[in-house]
């Protein structure tokens, strides 16, 4: 199969050959398939000595709730003297013995040495005097987009190894990381060798994300086209620190960036995090970095290009923009940045369309850094740190420079009259108000032409999933509306139930409901979360939305991918709400950031058949984290949220915007 697939790529070649020359055709055509099918198998056999069989037995049996198995894999030498390299995927389960079958046939054990933990690599060191064949590298500038590509394993009990061919398909992928194929790549291979028709090595195979960072993230791709592998020349440039068993981590800077394209957005700082890299190197919101390692950078993507295969302890020269001036910076990358808190002030804006800038407070917080300073409801906050405050979006971002128990100045409008304050901000609250004010001032009627309201059915066109919102009759297109995206548990979905459940709670909240179904009734997938993000898309497309207020809420499944859909999706997503439920085992949850919000809410039933001792441990893994999160937990077995729990559901969803 494999030899007529790579025959094909040939097919307007032959028969260009087959006029010019009628008779020979098919003897042509029998010689390059020949030569082709030679070529492959040289460059196997150079390359075989070097791909080991391991294997792997005992440990685990799910990581979270990932099944893993123990069984053959692939590595790679790298060293003479015993060390080999291989994909982190497979160790997941946390091995009790690990076997490597030498070239000579014997069976040593091995251990593993040191990690790379940017791009997923293990490295082993076998306990055996027998001498590994290394193989060749090809360097950066020889790889092309078009050349042959050879995806190479050992996990079959089989004298010549398990083979897939496909070409080079891009030589920057995951952020600058690996190369891509499109060979078949799977478990089979991962870990192996992916080499050029001469049997030189181009990279590790390995399943990559560019959305996640962890041992599985990709592997949903296996024998898609799409494959992975790190190449071999930059792998080697970093063995010796893994030889002497040191860990090798991302290198991360510190900074968030505005704008939510980053394919057209230029990388300009939204938020310095306190005690990270880039403060203490100097940089500051507001600067536009235009260049990285002598790299220029314009957009957004460039500088995840330029920063993404960088280590942890790597220094780098930047330039920025600050204004008019250019200004030159030295960095050092860190492995870990301490987890972020968001810091509060204590203020709940008006929603009420914004006839100038600044934000009128709605709600001072009793007890809060704006209560104890004698701020007001009706003030207008039009400063924070010096900064003007044009909405409550320009507030997160100047707060998001900032933490806890640091002292910022605040400047309002009363009246006539502007007041300054300096305040000392506090940690966010848990506990909900049980009343609030209005959140806005009646609007009149508008004439301008209204979206759809009621009943409104969602559908894109390239998913098979079915999708509807309910937009309140009394939308008005001057307000800003909360999108609340509910997420069914197993099961049909009662349309008529759920409008009727949360529509006077709609109209009530300047909420819109959406609810978007999964393509089984019985589970959702992963790989849905990307069709729940087109969804939201959707409706803020047609509707006017409040961004402080895009929330996902579910209950048992349907809250587990509201977590994940939340985590994935955090430049919009902004909260997320789940009842009787644990987070999904594949979530890897990133740090809490200081502009991408995102507040938790959990509830759990006392009698919780399953995952109690696990929901607690993961409270406390998120709360170390620093996110904002509310647990509560009911009495009884699992079951719908009632009334007077949806009450408590929609004020949290109301006190979102608050800072």
């Amino acid at each position: 199969m494999i030899h007529t697939r790579c025959s094909l790529r040939f097919a307007p070649a032959l028969w260009l050959i087959s006029l010019l020359w009628p008779p020979s055709a098919p003897a042509v055509q029998d010689d390059l398939v020949a030569l082709e099918e030679q070529a492959i198998k040289a460059a196997v056999a150079k390359i075989a000595p070097s791909v080991l069989r391991i294997e792997t037995i005992g440990g685990l049996e799910r990581v979270e709730r990932v099944l893993v198995g123990t069984g053959a894999t692939t590595g790679l030498a790298v060293s003479p003297d015993g060390y080999i390299i291989s994909s982190a995927f497979n160790f997941i389960q946390q091995p009790s013995s690990i076997l490597v079958t030498l070239p000579s046939g014997r069976r040593a054990t091995a251990q593993i040495v040191a990690r790379d933990r940017s791009r997923m690599l293990v490295l082993l060191k076998v306990a055996s005097d027998e001498l590994l064949t290394v193989p060749q590298v090809v360097p950066r500038e020889e790889m092309a987009v078009g050349q042959w590509t050879i995806a190479v394993g050992r996990t079959f009990d089989q004298p010549l190894p398990n083979v897939s061919v496909g070409i080079l398909s891009a030589t920057s992928r995951i952020w600058g990381k690996a190369i891509q194929t499109d060979a078949k790549v799977s478990p089979n291979n991962y870990g192996g060798p992916l080499i050029d028709i001469r049997g030189r090595v181009l990279g590790v195979l390995a399943p990559l994300s560019p959305q996640q960072q962890d041992e599985v993230a990709g592997a949903e791709w296996y024998d898609s086209g799409i494959g992975f592998a790190i190449p071999l020349v930059d792998v080697l440039r970093h063995l010796d620190k893994l030889k002497r068993g040191e860990e090798l981590y991302p290198g991360l800077l510190g900074i968030t960036l505005q704008g939510n394209d980053i394919y057209a957005d230029p990388p300009e700082i939204a938020a310095v995090q306190p005690k990270s890299p880039a403060r203490k190197a100097g940089l500051q919101a507001g600067d536009r970095i235009v260049e990285v390692a002598g790299i220029k950078i314009a957009r957004q993507t460039q500088l995840r290009h330029a920063l993404g295969p960088r280590y942890a302890g790597e220094q780098l020269n930047m330039v920025v923009l600050r204004g008019a001036r250019r200004v030159e910076i030295v960095v050092e990358l860190a492995g870990r940045l301490e987890p972020y808190e968001t810091p509060f002030l204590g203020l709940l804006p008006d929603r009420s369309p914004a006839a100038k800038p600044g934000v009128v407070v709605r709600y001072v917080y009793p007890g809060s850094p704006a209560a104890k300073a004698g701020l007001r409801a009706e003030d207008r906050l039009v400063r924070l740190s010096d900064k003007p405050v044009a909405d409550v979006a320009s507030a997160w971002e100047i707060l998001g420079n900032y933490e806890p128990k640091q002292r910022i100045k605040a400047a309002v409008q009363r009246a006539a009259e502007t007041r300054e304050f300096e305040l000392e901000l506090a940690s966010l609250p848990t506990a909900i108000p049980q009343h609030l004010p209005a959140a806005r001032r009646p609007v009149q009627a508008s004439a301008a032409q209204r979206p759809p309201v009621g009943a409104v059915n969602v559908k894109l066109p390239e998913e098979t999933n079915e999708c509807f919102a309910y937009v309140p009759d009394n939308y008005h297109p001057e307000v800003a509306y909360g999108l609340l995206m509910w997420l069914h548990e197993p099961g049909d979905v009662d349309r008529a139930q759920l409008i009727e459940t949360w529509k006077g709670v709609c109209q009530a909240n300047d909420l819109i409901l959406l609810v978007p179904q999964s393509a089984d009734p019985q589970r959702w997938l992963p790989t849905e979360s990307d069709y729940l993000r087109k969804t939201l898309d959707e409706v803020i497309a047609k509707y006017h939305i409040d961004r402080t207020r895009i929330v996902a809420c579910g209950r048992q499944t349907g809250g587990a991918m509201a977590l994940l859909t939340a985590f994935s999706h955090r430049s919009l997503i902004r909260a997320a709400a789940a009842t009787d439920t644990v987070l999904p085992g594949r979530i890897q949850v990133p740090a809490n950031d200081p502009i991408e919000r995102l507040a938790l809410m959990l509830t759990v039933a006392e009698k919780q058949p399953v995952g109690g001792q696990r929901i607690e441990e993961q409270v406390k893994r998120l709360q170390d984290m620093k996110y904002p999160i509310i647990l509560r937990k009911r009495p009884g077995e699992p079951r719908p949220l009632d009334d007077q729990e949806r009450a408590e559901l929609v004020r949290w969803i109301d006190t979102l915007d608050r800072f």
